[in-house]
């Protein structure tokens, strides 16, 4: 009878309004998941038709969709409702870790020290100045604190100070789409100008006359930043000149000054290519040279010093890129000259320039290396680090003339430190080591180690591991293992306060450095996305076999993480072997790739192709249709799930996850949980402010120990 209540109700509350349907099944103490409507909608292409039933899910204006977000919501807290006391346990376990009233380490740009602090029992940062030394009176730039009182979401994004220091371009995001407003800051008067531009990407650079500001703009559909605008100090930004429109779909542009101030640099970028324009920053008004004109997969980046350019490229094979210069006057590249010739088992991943170093940001066999080299070729030399774990750095370092690097360094098991080392002296100063509050950390209390499991194909994966010492390999050790594996993004080991909350409670943490990142160099990177990313999905599974073999866990307590394109992994993985796992997290996942590569109009997608495959082309929409997490769901047993999403996400729209949901809770054959937590707020990044997001992180956290039945 109860049961038959519940169905009833469940049913009506896509006939009320949201704020209705909200309030009514808040007032139940458990209720049965919500059952999304099938609406059959078919799409063809290559004369392949697609039956998806949730399609009309993509439509946030349809109160229908939000009443059925709203009930997805209501069924989560209702069964993590016996959580809540834990949730707010470990919320308050978290954030007693952190030091509220801090200040991050001073750096000096032009004449003025600048800090970030926050303050007891706030959530954003205020920015401020002080002028010539640090005994010099606060300036107060942003207070972020202020600016977001009457917003849910708030993200202040870059900060841009004119030459003579009495302008600050500053930009502003209260949706979490990542569509910034563009404003500008009297820093003498404190007056904010009423003219904004909306639809940026929150960055901007200023030219030398100190009343020229160049900024990108996005595509206000697609969000891809397309368009280089000029604008002039007090002329009204209604009156911007445009200086450049990136008309390729599939790349995006952005706008910055070189480190030696002498030039503004326009890019242009896909996920293969590249191509920069300059203009001398002393004559904004003058038209940009092309740098060198773009050719298909050559990708390269440039910098100035003194009066060359120099070049990290990919040029004549060179797949881990090199580092080259070429002069000011002739910047094509048949005038380009090798400085640091390419070596296949060296990735070149940055470089620093100061007035008389060069340093390079190295990676060798997965690890961190900052090489240091003076320009008069005396001194070639890396600083030390000594684990396989660790993650180290180059950091802000906005002083050309400066005889100081700074550079950051963490590992798994030691807190993120900010290093000033001294060029002259050869002597490392630790500036800031982030503190751990409460007496129960001590980084002596935890190992870390870097372990390697053996793919189907023979390539060795490294996995990077974490875990309180004294366990005991036994195959009964909870295990989170967490995977990104797409963009060439390397996931290196680094430290986590929150992540000490598994720890402590017996988890196992291993991050799987799979093919699809950078970790092993730009050829890992290629052998893991197009018509090899199959091999990313088989990586994290073959790690994930490893770790049971070695009795580091087994099915029973092993769990998959990953978010975005990760959350794309998890969706295949669990496709594949669902067995292996006894739960997964899938943040803000990229799950319903098909559909999404073929709309154009979306946000990301055609930038995307040389990632993952135009599905234009039947090839690519074989290949991408084989593990499509949402096009493969079939009828079996999945592990329990917890996905979490926002509404107002800009890179995975909140519909890929809410369709997948929606299909797996009608395929999969097992009792199991599956849980869809969607926050009506945020966007990609998940909620705002350093506390309000680590509620999220307790609610995964919690749905994790729940299922090991750990509960304090």
């Amino acid at each position: 009878m109860r049961n038959s209540l519940i169905i009833l109700l469940l049913s009506s509350i896509f006939a009320l309004s949201c704020k209705k349907s909200r309030i009514m099944i808040e007032n139940l103490s458990m209720i049965a998941p919500p059952i999304a409507k099938k609406k059959p909608h078919t799409l063809t292409i290559h004369n392949d038709p697609r039956i998806d039933e949730y399609y009309w899910l993509n439509d946030k204006e349809n109160p229908e969709v939000i009443a059925y977000l709203n009930a997805e919501n209501a069924y989560t807290k209702s069964m993590m409702q016996h959580t809540e006391g834990f949730q707010k346990e470990l919320f308050e376990e978290m954030k007693a870790r952190i030091k509220e009233d801090d200040t991050s380490v001073p750096y000096k740009h032009n004449g003025y020290w600048y800090l970030t602090r926050y303050e007891v029992g706030k959530d954003y940062p205020v920015y401020t100045r002080k002028k010539g030394t640090l005994e010099a009176d606060e300036e107060v730039l942003f207070d972020c604190n202020e600016m977001a009182k009457g917003h849910s979401y708030f993200s202040l994004g870059g900060i841009s100070i004119s030459p003579d220091n009495t302008m600050a371009c500053f930009s502003t995001d209260v949706l979490s789409r990542r569509q910034y407003t563009l404003q500008i800051k009297n820093l003498v008067t404190g007056e904010v100008y009423k003219d904004k531009v909306l639809n940026t990407t929150g960055n901007a650079t200023w030219a030398n006359d100190n009343k020229t500001l160049f900024y990108s703009m996005k595509d206000e559909v697609t969000l891809r930043s397309h368009k280089i605008f000029k604008h002039k100090l007090h002329t009204g930004m209604s009156n911007d000149v445009e200086v450049y429109h990136e008309e390729d779909e599939t790349f995006h542009s952005f706008v910055y000054k070189s480190k030696s101030k002498k030039y503004i640099i326009i890019g242009s970028s896909s996920t293969l290519t590249s191509e920069y324009r300059f203009i001398n920053a002393d004559t904004p008004d003058g038209d940009f040279k092309i740098f060198q004109s773009r050719i298909r997969e050559l990708d390269y980046s440039i910098a100035h010093y003194q009066d060359h350019f120099y070049i990290i490229a990919n040029s004549d094979g060179a797949t881990n890129f090199k580092l080259l210069k070429t002069s000011e006057n002739a910047t094509e590249k048949e005038h380009w000259e090798d400085v640091l010739p390419y070596r296949e088992d060296v990735l070149i991943e940055d470089i620093e320039i100061f007035k008389d170093y060069l340093v390079v940001n190295e990676r060798q066999n997965g690890l961190n290396a900052i090489r240091i080299i003076s320009w008069d070729g005396a001194e070639d030399y890396y600083l030390p680090f000594n684990s396989e774990t660790y993650t180290a750095y180059i950091g802000n370092n906005p002083d050309f003339d400066s005889q100081i690097l700074r550079y950051g360094f963490n590992s798994l098991t030691s807190p993120s430190a900010v290093i000033d080392y001294n060029f002259n002296s050869k002597t490392s100063e630790i500036k800031k080591e982030q503190i751990v509050l409460g007496a129960k950390f001590k980084k002596e209390n935890y190992e870390s180690k870097r372990i390697w499991a053996t793919a189907r194909d023979g390539v060795k994966i490294p996995i990077s591991l974490v875990y309180k010492k004294g366990i005991t390999l036994n195959g009964s050790n909870p295990v989170l293992q967490y995977a990104y594996g797409s963009y060439g993004v390397t996931i290196d080991p680094s430290f986590s306060t929150v992540r000490l909350s598994l720890l402590d409670r017996g988890f196992i943490y291993a991050i799987a450095h799979v093919r699809g990142g950078e970790y092993l160099g730009r050829e890992w990177y290629e052998n893991g996305k197009l018509f090899t990313k199959l091999n990313t999905f088989y990586d994290f599974i073959d790690c994930s076999k490893h770790l049971i073999e070695q009795k580091y866990t087994s099915h029973k307590h092993l769990y998959a993480y990953g978010g975005s394109a990760g959350g794309l992994l998890i969706g295949a993985v669990i496709n594949l072997n669902p067995e292996l796992y006894h739960g997964v997290l899938a943040a803000v996942p990229f799950v319903d790739v098909v559909t999404t590569m073929l709309d154009d109009s979306i946000p990301l997608t055609t930038g995307e192709y040389d990632e993952w495959g135009n599905p234009n082309e039947l090839e690519s929409y074989t290949y991408m249709k084989s593990y499509s997490p949402y096009d493969n769901v079939v009828e079996k047993e999945y592990p329990h799930m917890l996905v979490i999403t926002g509404l107002h996400d800009s890179q995975v729209q909140y519909w890929e996850p809410a369709k997948w949901v929606a299909k797996l809770r009608d395929k999969k054959t097992d009792t199991n949980k599956l849980l869809f937590n969607i926050d009506m707020d945020a966007g990609h990044g998940g909620a705002s402010g350093r506390f309000e997001s680590l509620k999220e992180v307790a609610l995964e956290y919690a749905f994790l120990l729940d299922l090991e039945g750990i509960h304090g």
